[in-house]
């Protein structure tokens, strides 16, 4: 029952809807045939399903009491059999009392003999005879007191006892008579349903478009992807809740056919592969996240989150983002990788987006290097496509040198006494560090685990100054990983607290009248003086 009310509703708001798009004027092509489709669809039907169903619907139809009083007249007169019977029984037994003149006449009930009339003994004599004993049928005789039955009396027992029973068998006749009528209208219906999602995708568009300041992309058939002052939706979203605005950042793959910037020597056009490094927490996965994103957003149909953007039409999206084992297999996190990459790699073609965050991770340095070199060679060489490729590798950045159509970018940060600022900026160039220290003491990591790294990290770094990149690794025996530990740090005394920083926090910009304003200025010019 309660689907049949949610599809009565659901048609008459498309009704209702259709209504509305008639009175708006020109319409695009799409929308008004939807509108077209929703304004004759099923006004029989749901004035019937209105007339029908209550107010207060079951979960199941074997529950009954789904049809409206007043729609079946069988049915209620049923129900009222069923709540309502003393009513019919007094009125029968006023009935008969007049009839027969004995003002004592009683019809009662009991389990074994059902209803009864039941009549004083001297009263009961009478009624034994002519004429009465046509009607009256004896039934038993009490000490003081005569019962008798009548054929209207076990009539009306009888539609009183099944009474329950028959309103419900009504209650599924109608139901299957209104569903044998939507069933009439299922054409009619899923076209309705077929217009409605064309109508809630172009409104659900159009209402990001509008609160969210997405624009409308440019889609051809060339290879260019350029995208200005992109941003990723759902981050975007979370940092705005939490009061802190989003870096928009651009992204240009355009492919071009000049000099080596051609696809494997066919001498057509080919895409650019950017090479994004930074450091951990800085944005890269983002940054290629949300180019993805916008790629789908724009093949839909649908507003980018971007100032503007013009993209070529990719014919398969490819991503490798993210780490994940598969037990069950027996692959392990890094095989999973190979093989997403595998396919990628065999799959992808020289109009289709790839985006590789961090491949090679998941094994030795060099092992997880040389493979992360000669996928983006495979890439640039053979598939020609518009990639995007994330690394903590920065040796990779030096094959912009000699591949074409490869470029740098990288993610900005800065430093401030001693903390590391991730600022989102994605630039051109590449990063000369990672940064790990920093977010690992960021993460909690106990301070001296962090001193410990520090050292270590100097000694490996020192060994791979100018003339020593590339070399084999020192021998553990040569390492500081087992020099003897230094002693533990002191822990660092707790901040001071900073009277100027507090009033600060205390402020509202938003809900100062301007005379707060000046007096909140006096405030803290006072406690800088101190």
């Amino acid at each position: 029952p309660r689907d049949l009310a949610a599809l009565r509703d659901g048609l008459d708001a498309a009704r209702s809807l259709a209504t509305r798009l008639a009175g708006s004027g020109a319409l695009p092509a799409e929308i008004g045939k939807a509108a077209r489709l929703l304004a004759g669809t099923g006004e029989d039907l749901v004035e019937r399903l209105a007339a029908a169903l209550a107010d207060d619907l079951p979960l199941l139809r074997r529950d009954g009491g789904f049809v409206r009083a007043g729609f079946h007249a069988g049915l209620d007169e049923a129900r009222e059999l069923g709540s309502d019977s003393r009513r019919y029984v007094a009125a029968l037994q006023a009935r008969y009392a007049e009839e027969t003149g004995c003002r004592t006449l009683r019809i009662k009930h009991n389990n074994l003999l059902g209803y009864f009339i039941e009549v004083p003994q001297a009263f009961g004599e009478t009624l034994l005879k002519d004429p009465w004993r046509a009607t009256y049928i004896h039934r038993q005789t009490m000490v003081d007191a005569m019962r008798f039955t009548s054929v209207e009396l076990g009539e009306l027992e009888s539609r009183i006892s099944g009474a329950a029973g028959r309103a419900l068998a009504l209650e599924l006749a109608v139901f299957d008579e209104l569903s044998a009528a939507v069933l009439g209208e299922a054409e009619g219906i899923a076209a309705a349903s077929k217009a409605l999602a064309a109508l809630d995708v172009s409104a659900s568009h159009a209402e990001l478009a509008v609160e969210l300041a997405w624009t409308r992309p440019v889609v051809d058939d060339g290879l260019t992807f350029r995208i200005e002052g992109a941003r990723h939706p759902v981050v975007e979203a979370a940092l705005k809740r939490a009061g802190e605005p989003f870096i928009a950042n651009d992204c240009d793959l355009s492919g071009r056919d000049s000099g080596t910037g051609r696809e494997a020597g066919t001498g057509r056009e080919a895409g650019q592969i950017l090479v994004v490094t930074g450091p951990n927490m800085g944005g890269k996965s983002t940054f290629l996240r949300q180019n993805a994103l916008i790629a789908v957003l724009a093949q839909i149909g649908g507003f980018v989150p971007a100032r503007a953007a013009h993209l070529g039409v990719v014919d398969r999206l490819f991503s490798r983002v993210g780490a994940a084992d598969d037990l069950a297999r027996g692959h392990s996190t890094f095989m999973v990788e190979m093989v997403e990459t595998a396919a990628i790699l065999n799959q992808a073609s020289r109009r289709s987006l790839v985006v590789l965050d961090e491949i090679g991770r998941g094994t030795a340095t060099f092992d997880g290097l040389s493979i992360a070199w000669a996928c983006l060679e495979h890439l640039h060489e053979i598939t020609g496509c518009r990639a995007l490729f994330a690394t903590h590798f920065h040796e990779l950045t030096g094959l912009a040198k000699r591949l074409d159509r490869l470029s740098n970018a990288t993610l900005k940060v800065t430093e401030w006494k001693g903390d590391v600022v991730f600022l989102h900026e994605v630039v051109p160039g590449a990063a000369d560090r990672s940064y790990g220290l920093q977010v690992a003491r960021l993460a909690g990591l106990p301070a001296a685990v962090i001193a410990r790294a520090k050292v270590i990290l100097s000694e490996l770094e020192s060994g791979r100054g100018e003339g020593g990149r590339g070399r084999r690794a020192a021998a553990p025996a040569e390492l500081p990983l087992f020099a003897s530990l230094p002693p533990p740090a002191a822990p660092a005394p707790p901040p001071k607290p900073d009277a100027l920083r507090d009033l600060l926090d205390g402020l509202d910009p938003d809900a100062m009248t301007p005379r707060d304003a000046l007096e909140a200025l006096y405030r803290l010019k006072a406690a800088r003086d101190g």
